[in-house]
């Protein structure tokens, strides 16, 4: 077993605790993410308020995730990322029990902007990860960490049917998140080693705060859109409104001396792949987890589909052996986009969701054909979420991989904005008055879309792998090399024991 490395500070990091440690806490983000999707209702109706004011407990989280995450990530960058993690880890936690302790909405949305910092804690884990580990365990350790992404939100929903179904209180789920946090703030504190920033510069507060409100802009009318009317005045107002500052940021930063982030860098093929990519698979995976929990909770005697499952039933048993697959699956991810790239792993990742989706639109009369559906969509997350940060890495500086990943990660959160909103609307198209429940054929629209966007993940990584081939800078292996690496590590990499 290699040696503990020694940073600066003369401490030893160990890989396997260190990954350990940063995983956990990206399983808050996604975790504190989930648990409130299911008990919507609970809170519209334990707290008296519209389903529209319901909604902002959802639509809070992401605009705070909009403006906090590339700000963190470049501060992670200059300042260091141990302290910025354990400041999101302490804000998080704040949040949490405050929404634990609170009966007001108002005081409930303060603490969901709290628990926003979150979603910073993604793109400096990667930068640790790049900073701390040698290059051949990376992929692995990226591909660990990002899989929690998916794997927590199933987490998160069967915590929530666990503690909160049937009727239960709304704030019992949140304290799974809050005990998940402080544990991951008592590690973070112990294990993330002390190291000087190798980035130069300042933050652009101007920069953040133009490029969080354009973003607001656009997100609200993305998440709010059901309640306000499509064609209403506030989302046309909101979508040209943010067409207007993104453009006007773009402007700022290309005049800033220190951007938070560079132009260029958005314009790069190399980010233009994953960024889309991300955007895609973030529709996938709400339209998963929403289409999937709906459909199988449908009472088949009234509406001629569903299995009348309860919120608790629905995650276990549909959801949770996708999230188990994709804690297997990671680390052989991992090893696959060392092997072959993270362009075939993507390709790999998003036609195993296409075919999960079309098989939920086309063949779900019984439990098995939805539970198989769901096994691999879950897998197509994983994968993807596995090379993705690779694809990252691979086109920027050290110094811009904590701000790099944070516009990745917003891609994401947009896509799965994008997602939740589409679905929740099919769904609540397809109503029926006779019933009470919506069409059979709601639920075939929202596996399309999924399948659309896997479809056009496959489109991306095809586009880039032959761009790849014409650049050349695909992946040209020599194979003397390639037996030579392996034969150095027979016997010392495993899926347990390669990070070690």
């Amino acid at each position: 077993m290699p040696p503990p490395q020694p940073t600066t500070a003369g401490t030893a990091v160990r890989p396997g605790l260190l990954v350990l440690s940063l995983a956990l806490g990206v399983t808050t983000l996604s975790l504190l993410q989930s648990l409130v999707v299911p008990v919507l209702g609970t809170i519209e109706r334990q707290l008296d308020v519209s389903p529209g004011a319901a909604g902002w407990v959802l639509t809070a989280n992401l605009l705070a995730a909009a403006v906090l995450t590339p700000v963190l990530g470049r501060l992670g960058d200059l300042r260091g990322e141990r302290p910025v993690i354990l400041g999101i880890l302490v804000a998080v936690s704040l949040g949490t029990l405050l929404a634990i302790v609170t009966t007001s909405l108002p005081l409930l949305l303060v603490g969901r902007i709290l628990q926003g910092a979150s979603y910073g804690l993604f793109p400096l884990s990667i930068s640790v990860l790049r900073r701390e580990l040698p290059e051949r365990r990376l992929s692995v350790a990226m591909s660990i960490v990002s899989s929690t992404l998916a794997v927590g939100g199933v987490v998160g929903l069967v915590a929530t049917g666990l503690l909160a179904g049937d009727g239960g209180d709304y704030r019992r789920p949140f304290w799974i998140g809050l005990g998940v946090t402080l544990v991951s703030l008592a590690l973070a504190h112990r294990l993330l080693p002390r190291r000087p920033s190798s980035a130069t510069g300042r933050v652009d507060w101007w920069g953040g705060l133009v490029l969080g409100a354009g973003l607001v802009l656009l997100l609200l009318p993305v998440s709010q859109g059901n309640a306000w009317g499509w064609g209403s005045p506030g989302v046309i107002g909101c979508l040209l409104g943010s067409a207007v500052v993104l453009t006007g940021w773009v402007v700022l930063e290309r005049r800033t001396a220190a951007p938070l982030v560079r132009p260029g860098l958005l314009a790069d093929r190399r980010m233009i792949v994953p960024n889309v990519a991300g955007l895609m698979t973030g529709i996938a995976l709400f339209a998963s987890f929403l289409a999937v929990l709906q459909f199988v909770q449908a009472p088949p005697d009234v509406t001629g589909y569903g299995f009348g499952a309860s919120v608790l039933e629905a995650s276990v048993v549909y959801l949770l052996l996708g999230g188990v697959a994709g804690i297997v699956a990671a680390p052989f991810a991992g090893r696959i986009v060392t092997l072959l790239g993270a362009l075939p792993t993507l390709l790999a990742g998003a036609v195993s969701g296409a075919a999960g989706f079309l098989l939920l639109a086309l063949q779900r009369s019984e439990p098995w054909q939805v539970v198989l559906a769901g096994l691999l969509t879950q897998l197509a997350v994983t994968v993807a979420y596995a090379a993705l940060p690779a694809l990252v890495v691979q086109a920027v500086e050290e110094d811009e991989t904590g701000v790099a990943n944070a516009v990745n990660s917003i891609a994401r959160a947009v896509g799965q904005a994008l997602g939740s909103t589409v679905a929740v609307a099919l769904i609540a198209a397809g109503f029926d008055a006779a019933t009470g429940f919506p069409r059979a054929i709601a639920y075939t629209q929202v596996a399309l879309i999924g399948a659309a966007a896997s479809a056009a993940v496959v489109v991306v990584a095809v586009v880039g792998m032959v761009a790849d081939r014409r650049s050349g800078s695909g992946r040209r292996p020599d194979p003397m090399t390639d037996v030579e690496e392996a034969t150095a590590r027979a016997g010392e990499w495993s899926p347990v024991s390669g990070l070690r």
